[in-house]
């Protein structure tokens, strides 16, 4: 029996799922239901007109004109999967069960809200002439014949998106500057000690990086800075962050976190029946690090939705917990980055090689055991240290500072 028939025949239309938000959390959870055996009905919601594709290509292949698009490989209508693009969802009525959209309600038996995080921007510089964000596919069409003009661009924040951005644009031969407001870049993402050593590769790929310098306004041709400097710019990036995609929650009773985060529990679940959040929209609690996690990172959008999808498909009584150790890369100026874990309750940091070097880990542990880790061109050290933060394993601290021994091999126990 063919996909097609298998989930199409003869649909359960009492049960439905509807899934708010077609990026890659929500595709995820869809496709992981349908793994899981759920054999009712699966709505798919997506506010852009485009079929469903993977955000990491943007400030990659797609920026630089070596692939048209990043599309999911992923057969929907085989599936049984419904999409409905070019669909944003504007409110929801818990009472009535039904997903508030521009096109009417959507009824659901169970909703997942997936619709992920928006890309900030400076006040004053919204509507103003060759300002760009990357978050989308149609950013990363807009922004493909700026870097190919090799024009002159001036990036605002020197975060992850920041440094893939500036990395492409200097792969083009733009000419390229980077502001930064705080002392060093990825100054919300890593410590002072870490974060130093990754300054200098801005000037190595010939990229000028300005940090402590605040941005006053933002105009057609020109940054102005607060230090009444002008910087020249055919073209300005804003990548000072992304926020959490909803405000269109208010009123609906889903209760939401101070950074605006929903806040799911140990199941994905959030403070209303039925409902479900995942992806770069939902924090959870982590038993792992004693705190309240927001992952935006592709890797947390993939393992999220299993969790979702195995407790919608059981009906929780086998309920499955989430708590993953953290995992993120990033490809900046010739470099692959990697990151697991949380270094936030770290006490120790450990050095595994010279970080003045092309290969080296930073280590951070927690009472003797490794909790989070940074892998700079060293990828084994990142798969074997991923492994012993799941184990919740204890290192010898001068086995592991020695970047000749395998890092595995620094375990001394399991607490």
């Amino acid at each position: 029996m063919s996909q097609q028939s298998k989930y199409s025949r003869t649909p359960d239309r009492s049960r439905r799922v509807v899934i708010a938000g077609a990026g890659m959390a929500g595709v995820q959870t869809a496709v992981a239901l349908r793994e899981q055996g759920w054999r009712g009905t699966i709505t798919l919601l997506g506010a852009e007109p485009h079929p469903p594709y993977d955000r990491p290509p943007l400030s990659k292949a797609v920026l630089l004109g070596k692939a048209d698009g990043s599309a999911f490989d992923v057969d929907f209508a085989s599936l049984g999967i419904e999409l409905q693009l070019g669909t944003s969802v504007t409110g929801l009525d818990a009472d009535a069960h039904e997903v508030l959209t521009e096109a009417g309600p959507v009824p659901y038996d169970r909703l997942v809200i997936a619709t992920g995080a928006e890309a900030m921007t400076l006040p004053g510089s919204e509507g103003v002439p060759g300002v760009h964000v990357l978050r989308t596919l149609d950013d990363a069409e807009r922004l493909r014949p700026v870097l190919a003009a090799q024009q002159r661009i001036v990036v605002v924040g020197a975060g992850w998106i920041g440094a893939e951005f500036a990395t492409a644009a200097r792969e083009t031969g733009c000419e390229v500057t980077v502001v930064e407001a705080a002392d060093r870049p990825l100054a919300g993402a890593l410590p002072e000690e870490v974060a130093a050593h990754m300054a200098r590769w801005y000037a190595d790929a010939g990229a000028t990086l300005r940090t402590g310098t605040r941005v006053a306004a933002v105009q057609e041709g020109a940054v102005l800075l607060a230090d009444g400097t002008s910087l020249p710019a055919d073209a300005v990036v804003i990548g000072i962050g992304s926020r959490c995609a909803t405000d269109w929650l208010a009123g609906s009773g889903v209760e939401l976190c101070e950074d605006r985060s929903v806040r799911a529990d140990e199941r994905l679940r959030t403070s209303v029946p039925d409902v479900y959040a995942v992806g770069d929209c939902a924090s959870f609690p982590s038993a792992r690090y004693g705190r309240r996690l927001l992952v935006h990172h592709w890797d947390n959008a993939l393992q999220g939705p299993r969790t979702v999808a195995s407790n919608i498909a059981r009906c929780e009584v086998e309920g499955t917990v989430y708590d993953p150790v953290p995992y993120f890369w990033s490809e900046q100026f010739g470099r692959f980055v990697q990151c697991a874990g949380y270094h936030g309750v770290a006490d120790e940091l450990v050095w595994r090689g010279d970080p003045g070097s092309a290969a080296w880990t930073a280590l951070w542990l927690r009472d003797g055991a490794l909790v989070a880790l940074l892998a700079v061109g060293r990828p084994r050290d990142l798969a074997q240290g991923r492994k012993l933060i799941e184990r919740g394993a204890l290192l010898d601290r001068t086995a592991a500072a020695d970047a000749s021994v395998p890092l595995k091999s620094a375990a001394a126990q399991v607490r």
